[in-house]
């Protein structure tokens, strides 16, 4: 179904020619004449079409970003009061859908293909032209963000980006080496969200088992184990702490895992100390020479990039599919395109979608390391790889501490020390003011659960110690509890992700 397997190896001068005859004929053909969003934008900012024939042309594009999905709000009135502000346009997500019709059919596309299209319907009739026209564009389906820092925005697929998640499946299970016999179990919550879905194709396109369990909320814990235990996976799919806390559950009913071979880890960033805490896990339940794979995804592109196997301690980069989208590495601050290998935040572009599209769409991912553009090291594909130290520039908060005031905190960094830790098994980091005055200075605590034969003042020591080396801050205090509190605390079996990081500071 894919030209994956030749296209992947290909130079990467070609692999760029193709993305610039791809991008012309998409900006042309597609997101000009029928995206209501893009067109209007081109239009106020005297950017004409033809004026994008290559990658470095994106730059005279304005950015997208989430903002421009959600309704606006009017401004306040009478006494400036916030709750006197009013969203409008709630359906403002379905103008970056792409709608032809009759009028700009004929207004934006080539004489041959209206040609071509007449032919068809004299032909094959009327109703025949609509069907495939209907196929390609209406939209039937949709997932959505999950909210956790904004409102949730949906995102339209119609059949022909069906066709896609497909192709992105087969693609993802050829980068993670899945055998033909391969079965797999997937742990992501059943919900509209991508990462599940994009599990659901991949096993379909690949012809593959998958069995989909819907995660801890549907099935529970055991019914999970339960369902390993029976399928007798080569490869387990699904959201790292739920998949860790299902691993660590079963090992101490006395499980064997031995049949596991890859574990699959989405809709989280993956440090490499936590792939070790997995696979460390696993060799007790008697598997050996398990690769732990990383995925990277966001629902505005509608697909999902993977690693290739290798060792644990090295990681070969998500790798892309050039011929379906391009990716810019920017500075946040000023918009400038960074250079290859270079830091900053990650900026999308479609090539072949219909449905809900999106062109320099902002992710707000900050990629430490960049995109490379090298053949892989490892399985020696030529497209581009980006690097997997990747961070939500909405985990930076200014963190007013009586000592260090002023002083900036990357809260994943936190987050990396925690996950990385083999003594912690669960653990969340909550930001309050003291005293729940909002005009206090701000107290950051860390609670835990830990093994049961961890020494806890030496543990509490050592997360001090590495906290401030990282963050030049020190947490308040460190607490630890049972693990059934700290499960509960996060919400383990609850949400469709755990929930790590509190934000509880009263709203000024």
């Amino acid at each position: 179904m894919d030209n994956w397997k030749h296209l992947s190896f290909r130079p990467w001068k070609e692999l760029k020619e193709l993305q610039s005859s791809k991008l012309r004929f998409f900006i042309t053909r597609q997101l000009y004449p029928f995206s209501p969003y893009y067109r209007a934008l081109f239009d106020k900012h005297k950017i004409k079409p033809e004026y994008i024939r290559t990658q470095e042309d994106l730059r005279i594009i304005p950015f997208t970003s989430k903002e421009d999905f959600l309704p606006k709000k009017d401004k306040p009135k009478g006494n400036g009061l916030a709750s006197n502000s009013q969203s409008h346009n709630p359906q403002r997500f379905r103008d970056f859908v792409l709608q032809p019709d009759e009028k700009l059919i004929k207004k934006y596309w080539p004489k041959n293909k209206l040609i071509w299209l007449a032919l068809q319907k004299l032909a094959k009739g009327k109703d025949y032209v609509n069907e495939k026209l209907n196929k390609e564009y209406r939209p039937i389906f949709l997932t959505a963000t999950t909210g956790t820092t904004n409102q949730p925005v949906s995102f339209l697929y119609s059949n022909f980006d069906l066709y896609n998640l497909q192709i992105y499946g087969y693609r993802l299970l050829e980068v993670f080496a899945t055998g033909e016999n391969d079965r797999a179990v997937n742990m992501f919550p059943y919900a509209p969200h991508l990462a599940f879905w994009q599990t659901v194709f991949a096993g379909i396109a690949h012809n593959n088992f998958v069995l989909s369990t819907g995660g801890g909320k549907t099935m529970g814990t055991q019914g999970n184990i339960d369902a390993i235990s029976k399928v007798s996976p080569a490869v387990i799919i699904g959201e790292p702490n739920y998949l860790y806390h299902v691993i660590r559950t079963a090992k101490e009913s006395g499980k064997d895992f031995s049949f596991v071979k890859k574990i699959v880890l989405g809709a989280s960033r993956v440090p490499l100390g936590f792939k070790e805490k997995i696979a460390s896990l696993l060799g007790e339940l008697g598997a050996q020479d398990v690769y732990i794979l990383g995925t990277y995804g966001f629902t505005e592109a509608k697909c999902a990039w993977g690693e290739c196997p290798t060792a644990l301690n090295f990681s070969s980069g998500y790798h892309t599919y050039p011929d379906r989208e391009i990716f810019e590495v920017i500075d946040p601050a000023t918009g400038e395109v960074k250079k290859q290998g270079d830091d900053g935040e990650l900026v999308y572009t479609d090539l072949d979608a219909r449905g809900s599209c999106v062109v320099r769409y902002r992710t707000g991912d900050i990629v430490k390391g960049g995109i490379v553009y090298q053949k892989c090291p490892y399985c020696k594909r030529t497209v581009p790889r980006i690097s997997t130290n990747i961070s939500r520039s909405a985990n930076i908060k200014d963190l007013r501490l009586s000592k260090v005031k002023g002083t900036l905190v990357n809260l994943n960094n936190l987050s990396v020390i925690l996950e990385s830790e083999k003594r912690i098994e669960e653990w969340q980091i909550e930001i309050r003011k003291k005293d729940n005055d909002p005009y206090e200075v701000d107290e950051l605590f860390i609670y835990l659960s830990v093994s049961a034969d961890t020494e806890q003042g030496a543990l509490k020591e050592h997360l001090k110690n590495e906290i401030l080396a990282s963050a030049e801050i020190t947490p308040n205090d460190i607490i630890v509890l049972a693990r059934k509190e700290m499960l509960e605390r996060v919400g383990m079996e609850q949400l469709h992700k755990a929930k790590r990081i509190i934000d509880a500071r009263p709203k000024v």
